[in-house]
């Protein structure tokens, strides 16, 4: 099948949605519509508002179609997540894995799930692990759960709505899930023993199309009868995507948005420790990804009111009076999952710059912890809004001690799920090495986080 020119990618992260139309040929975004990613509080429990989701999506596709014609369409989406299915309806909603209930039957998950050398998936907090969330779901809601005929992870669903088509895919299946086992390239012991393995339908690659168009989407959004949809990717992933085989292995990508999630290609998982959110991701062909991760676009949020860029004056002073941040201002999850968020100095008296450059350097010194445990490759490649930011990412260059360059590529995981349709041609983005951190003392400064940081 020739490449599509015009792809539509419709990108659904945890904060934000959206959709964002590719040019094939120039690797540039041409159009863009976005959305906030919104919970419903009501019902069951805490969900995904999918019914407004698909309303926004279809008006995009509309849009953009009417605007450039849309030759193909793919999809990205956040992790933890999946559709369990009644037939054609949703048997119960989308559970929004921040909820805290399958923390209600946290000790007899626990004694169910398999362990961590089977499925390199840590034990996580709230819903998480999707196998948790099932797990709850099935004894929680045992009427409506007996219904289920199928279970489609969060892509999947997606592509199902478009085409009426369903497939499982590795991706979604290995990011955390403990329903994958990555070394053997299967369904986990736990899918076996709580008979769930026969609910998730056939496997497909991600890099593959699932098929064309339903005749109602062809309808209401405009578009052309048997444009092709791809099988979908898992948001991290398709942030690899432009990069599998472009550098040096082993390498990093440090992938950032709501998280920062750094991934070593080519590097070993013998680091990789369960208790501090570190596992092993599985690629688009497959393959196991060493990762750690933490929360770092929800921390800067939270601790960064009013972000300005820091002039040097800011960071001196920053590392002159010790000013830290030390983690983790979002419990449970990262490589300080049981730290406690608090600051060596009142946050209250710096002003916006000297605030902004704290928690710069704190996000670096996070990240490379996570360095420590999925391995530090030859180079770090930094994509999404941390790449903006300048002191982060000269920061971590500093701290890491390899080259450090940041992905001129704005588009991020819209870009990678896009090549779905011809991932062999795929070419890293252009990046911009940036010069390690230089400033006087900032040795010991991290030193000291470090010696902090292992306190909680």
């Amino acid at each position: 099948m020739p490449l599509p020119h015009h792809i539509a990618v419709i990108d659904i992260g945890k904060t934000n949605a959206k959709v964002v139309l590719i040019d094939s040929r120039t690797r540039q975004q041409i159009g863009a519509r976005s959305t906030p990613n919104s919970v419903v509080r009501d019902g069951l429990y805490p969900h995904a508002d999918v019914e407004r989701l698909w309303q926004f999506i279809v008006q995009s596709l509309a849009a953009l179609q009417l605007d450039h014609g849309i030759d193909g369409i793919s999809i990205t989406t956040h992790g933890a997540t999946a559709a369990l299915m009644a037939g054609d309806t949703l048997a119960m909603p989308v559970l929004d894995y921040e909820f805290q209930g399958p923390e209600e039957m946290a000790a007899d998950y626990a004694a169910a799930r398999p362990p961590f050398s089977e499925t390199l998936s840590p034990l996580l907090p709230n819903g998480l692990n999707l196998g948790a969330q099932i797990f709850w779901q099935s004894r929680m809601f045992a009427k409506q759960f007996s219904a289920v005929t199928r279970i489609l992870t969060y892509p999947q669903y997606w592509a199902w709505r478009l085409t009426g088509e369903s497939a499982s895919e590795v991706t979604s299946l290995g990011c955390h899930t403990d329903l994958w086992a990555p070394d053997r390239s299967d369904f986990s012991s736990l899918t076996d023993r709580e008979g769930w393995r026969k609910l998730f339908p056939e496997l497909r690659p991600a890099a593959s199309v699932i098929g064309p168009v339903s005749d109602e989407i062809v309808e209401v959004a405009g578009l052309v009868a048997g444009t092709p949809v791809t099988v979908g990717i898992h948001d991290s992933n398709a942030s690899l995507i432009p990069h599998l085989g472009g550098h040096e292995a082993p390498f990093t990508i440090l992938s950032t948005g709501t998280w920062a999630i750094a991934m070593t290609v080519g590097g070993g998982t013998q680091g990789l420790d369960a208790g501090r959110d570190s596992l092993a991701n599985v690629d688009a062909f497959g393959r196991p990804v060493p990762t750690a991760r933490f929360m770092a676009g929800r921390e800067f949020e939270l601790l960064v009111p009013h972000p300005v860029e820091p002039g040097a004056a800011d960071v001196a002073k920053v590392v002159a009076e010790d000013i830290q941040a030390l983690p983790s201002f979002a419990p449970g999850v990262g490589p300080f999952p049981h730290g406690r968020g608090r600051w060596t100095s009142d946050p209250a008296a710096l002003t916006d710059g000297e605030r902004t450059a704290a928690v710069s350097l704190y996000l670096a010194l996070v990240a490379q912890a996570c360095l420590g445990l999925c391995g530090l490759g030859k180079s770090i490649i930094i994509e999404g809004p941390l790449a903006r930011n300048g002191l982060f990412g000269q920061a971590l260059a500093a701290l890491a001690g390899v080259p450090v360059r940041v992905s001129a590529d704005a588009t991020g995981t819209s870009m990678g799920a896009s090549l779905l349709f011809a991932p062999e041609a795929a070419d890293p983005p252009e990046a911009r090495a940036l010069a390690p951190l230089d400033v006087p003392g900032f040795a010991d400064y991290a030193r000291r986080w470090a010696g902090r940081a292992a306190q909680p």
